[in-house]
């Protein structure tokens, strides 16, 4: 087995607890059993497990890249990407040698977080990140080296797929760059492979295998992993195509490749030298990419023009204190202002009189590069017309920041962004709805509970009482925003965690390249012992309440617990199609479990926002904040920072 490839961010398998998986039990034909994307769950925790006589093993990897260095003579200064680099064990090798400038990419998250989890752990500076290898994130001619190591070539179903890799790695190869590739002998594997077998990975697991071999050029796997104590642990099936040296050597000339050349057989050894299946004998392929420098369009402007939407300070806001801008908004406005002034390659033109945005975005649209949208009042000021802008954007055929409108209208709705996150397989806190028209209220959870808006942001209705704890005060609670607020929407009524308060900011793609800043927690130490723990209204709008203290720090928390939260959180936003910059709030129940309480996918740009405070515990500046969303915004449309680069910024 090898491997995963790099595929495209297709469903997340949902989570299940191992400890349940059943067998298939007896199979007469394997291939029936095969699903064709068997590759996009198969590469996690398990994997590590199996493979890891080989893929573990720090002694092997060192020698294939003393191996690589040589065939493909490597230059320290050389841009080289690791494709389909699993948990990054050659890539990282190569930054330890002093290679400076290695980019990773991978279909598994699993795996990618676990690479990137190795480098922080030991400083090494390495470009890793989630992708499709049949459509890489890259420019034409990025990189004088491409690898595509350890067997992860020939997973799809179809031969066709496997040609467009090769011709993916030929496009993003610089003129006259080097491919390496480290695949399966096929020949050797349809002669030698093995029906059944079985082997210890440790004292208390074992896997058994199975294996078919269809038209003589596809070996299907089964493993059936098994703990002594727990019973089976997962019955999986996989397939790998055989090519042979000829069938390469042909692939690699029909895409373009010259001086391709194939290598000596490498044997594999292992330290339980048991069972090494496709890894047993693998050929090593080198090739050449001649071709042209890809032509660059030609750009008239000198800089990346920018439109920025905020909010109309000259219409009133429901949310803010008195419905109105004041001087702290306009204050906020200029810190905004400041930060973007100060990076470069970009002119930044504002637009903020909503009456005239649809004319001002038509007049401006040819002469911008896209829109920063932070109108995160929403068109009009009005929060429920968030959507609005970007849903606009699109009609117009404007690129611009941020989430779309679907993504802003799920995650608008708590109600049903913890629906979403339950069906994944998400915890959230129990809930109960009181809808507009209810002659009583009737909810199935027990108290203290927290009553506030199903539809809203910026803590808007949730104050120190909204937090009860018997009838009497949750009428009081549901009745206050009716009639104070004139809130006639849906209410929410959630168990009241008593745990931490936890924010976690993220910016870049779930699925591709992302930064996941340090986790925060709400210090409410200085509060009176007799208010709630809670970050509402008061907190954000309301200098003289006690609230108004509240700190936020870095989060202390168990590495599983974050670990956890943090994989839930991709999980998330990628199912909800979260974009450039996104924020979840979770708490901590009693016993230390966390819950989803909402998810914000265009979060506040502020410079004292807690989004920007997360990114000040990484050592980021208020423009270095701003610029990493613009940059992951730019690669996500198109604009590179390449393309700042040939314009000389």
């Amino acid at each position: 087995m090898a491997k995963e490839p790099a595929l495209s961010n297709g469903k997340r398998r949902a989570r299940r607890k191992t400890s349940k998986r059943r067998t298939y039990g007896p199979i007469p034909d394997l291939q029936s059993y095969l699903r064709p994307d068997w590759w996009r769950s198969l590469f996690g925790s398990l994997y590590l497990k199996t493979d890891g006589d080989v893929v573990g093993d720090e002694r092997i990897t060192r020698m294939e890249v003393d191996r690589i260095c040589e065939l493909v003579h490597l230059q320290p200064d050389e841009d080289i990407l690791d494709l389909c680099c699993g948990q990054g064990r050659h890539s990282l090798e190569m930054v330890r040698r002093g290679y400076r400038s290695v980019h990773g990419l991978d279909r598994s998250r699993f795996l990618i977080r676990k690479a990137k989890s190795l480098a922080t752990n030991e400083g090494l500076s390495v470009d890793l990140r989630e992708g499709d290898a049949r459509k890489l994130p890259y420019s034409p001619d990025s990189f004088e080296v491409v690898l595509l190591l350890g067997n992860s070539f020939g997973y799809f179903e179809n031969p066709s797929e496997d040609v467009m890799v090769l011709k993916e790695v030929f496009r993003v190869l610089k003129p006259s760059g080097r491919f390496l590739l480290d695949v399966a002998d096929g020949e050797y594997v349809a002669a030698h492979y093995e029906a059944r077998s079985w082997e210890w990975i440790d004292d208390r697991m074992f896997v058994c295998r199975e294996r078919m071999l269809v038209q003589k050029d596809r070996l299907i796997c089964r493993e059936v992993i098994t703990h002594v104590e727990k019973g089976v642990l997962t019955d999986q099936i996989y397939a790998e195509r055989l090519y042979t040296k000829s069938d390469l050597q042909g692939l690699l000339k029909t895409v373009g490749f010259t001086e391709v050349v194939v290598q000596d057989n490498q044997e594999m050894e292992s330290s339980r030298n048991q069972d090494l299946g496709m890894m047993a004998r693998r050929i090593f392929v080198t090739a050449s990419a001649r071709k042209e420098w890809t032509p660059r369009p030609a750009r008239k402007r000198e800089f990346i023009q920018v439109a920025v939407i905020l909010g109309d300070p000259e219409k009133s806001d429901p949310i803010k204190p008195n419905n109105t801008f004041d001087e702290d908004d306009f204050s906020t406005i200029d810190e905004l202002k400041t930060a973007l002034g100060s990076i470069s390659g970009r002119k930044f033109v504002y637009i903020k009189r909503h009456d005239r945005l649809l004319n001002d975005l038509v007049r401006l649209r040819p002469k911008i590069d896209y829109v920063l949208n932070l109108c995160d009042e929403g068109y009009d000021n009005d929060p429920r017309k968030e959507l609005h802008v970007p849903a606009l954007l699109e009609i117009l055929g404007i690129p611009y920041t941020g989430s779309g409108p679907r993504c802003l209208a799920s995650c608008y709705d708590k109600s049903m962004i913890k629906g979403i996150a339950q069906e994944m397989g998400i915890p959230v806190p129990l809930s109960s709805i009181v809808l507009p028209d209810a002659q009583s209220i009737e909810i199935a959870v027990s108290y203290p509970v927290i009553v506030k808006p199903n539809l809203g942001d910026s803590s808007f209705g949730i104050f120190a009482d909204s937090v009860v704890e018997s009838e009497e005060a949750l009428v009081d609670a549901v009745s206050r925003l009716r009639e104070q607020f004139g809130y006639d929407k849906p209410i929410l009524v959630e168990e009241f965690l008593t745990g931490k308060d936890l924010t976690v900011g993220i910016i870049g793609q779930p699925g591709g390249s992302y930064q996941v800043l340090p986790i925060t927690q709400e210090d409410y130490s200085t509060l009176p012992p007799d208010l709630p723990r809670i970050c509402g209204y008061e907190a954000k709008w309301c200098p003289d309440s006690p609230y108004w203290k509240i700190k936020t720090i870095p989060a202390d928390l168990l590495s599983s617990v974050e670990e956890t939260i943090v994989e839930w959180c991709l999980l998330l936003a990628g199912r909800v199609e979260c974009r450039d910059y996104f924020r979840f709030d979770w708490r901590l129940d009693g016993e230390g479990s966390p819950r989803l309480l909402e998810a914000n996918p265009n979060p506040g740009w502020c410079w004292d926002g807690h989004l920007v405070k997360a990114a000040a515990l990484a050592g980021m500046s208020y423009a270095d904040a701003i610029h990493s969303i613009l940059a992951a915004a730019e690669e996500r449309i198109g604009i590179t920072e390449k393309v700042l680069k040939r314009l000389g910024h």
